[in-house]
């Protein structure tokens, strides 16, 4: 009952109806204690209502595989995770609080990053998401907001997850200020890392009262790149924003099925 009454939300519109559904890939997450690769459902459950098919992609960081996965794909979700980006990766020394880096995350999101990239595929960014996106683009990250960022707001909010706990500034003409249809939006927060510097081809779009970084967005004009700190998988069924956000990603891989598919491209073949 509950999930028909989260795709009537979207299926009212029947935008995708006419449309085979465009495949979204998220990579998964690793618990190192049971050697187990999860995902939160959560992930999942909006692209599918925003009339994506979800397909996780586990942490096999090999680059063959990962191209040939990549490859069939229409869109890439890089969701958040329990861990951090090791500080390695962008040149830096492990901070005292740094929390748990898992390898396999990093070398998996980052290799799915280049062959996002390579083929202009439509990105959506969430979260951890958003930072190892800034580190493969050479941007660099602050490892632990309490102790590096002067009079910070509190960005781990806590229970309940999908609470609305502080807010963000949106800049002017920006996707997110077209999406939230003003210049502000309250967001939820679940991070103790965030953005220092800004990667290539990377465009701060979004602000906390505090003025750490809350969005990214790709400006070149021939792909979809969007990076969001907080977590619009959590609690959009009954946000507009978050379902707005999911709703133009999925749309946007839509685009670029059709796009293919008129080009001529299967696909299933890898270049």
């Amino acid at each position: 009952m509950v999930c028909e009454a989260i795709r009537s939300i979207y299926n009212s519109t029947a935008r995708m109806t006419t449309r085979t559904r465009p495949r979204i890939g998220i990579t998964m997450r690793i618990e190192l204690t049971t050697d187990r690769f999860y995902l939160s459902r959560h992930y999942s459950e909006a692209v599918e209502a925003g009339g994506g098919l979800p397909v996780h992609i586990p942490l096999i960081p090999d680059a063959d595989f990962l191209r040939q996965t990549v490859a069939g794909l229409d869109g890439v979700l890089l969701p958040g995770s329990d861990s951090d980006v090791d500080p390695m990766r962008y040149g830096h020394d492990p901070h005292p609080k740094l929390g748990a880096v898992h390898p396999i995350k990093d070398a998996t999101d980052l290799l799915v990053l280049t062959e996002v990239e390579e083929r202009a595929l439509p990105l959506f960014a969430i979260c951890f998401g958003m930072q190892v996106l800034n580190v493969s683009r050479g941007g660099t990250l602050i490892q632990n907001i309490a102790s590096q960022w002067p009079n910070a707001i509190k960005h781990e909010q806590g229970a309940p997850r999908d609470r609305h706990s502080h807010n963000v500034r949106l800049l002017e003409e920006s996707l997110l200020a077209e999406l939230a249809t003003r210049d502000h939006a309250p967001v939820n927060s679940h991070h103790h890392q965030a953005i220092e510097t800004l990667g290539r081809e990377l465009v701060a779009t979004a602000w906390a009262t505090d003025g750490l970084v809350e969005a990214v967005e790709d400006p070149r004009s021939d792909r979809f790149v969007l990076g969001v700190q907080w977590h619009p998988e959590l609690g959009w069924e009954r946000d507009e924003f978050a379902r707005a956000l999911f709703d133009r990603f999925v749309e946007e891989a839509a685009t670029f099925a059709d796009r293919r598919a008129r080009d001529g491209v299967s696909a299933g073949v890898t270049a």
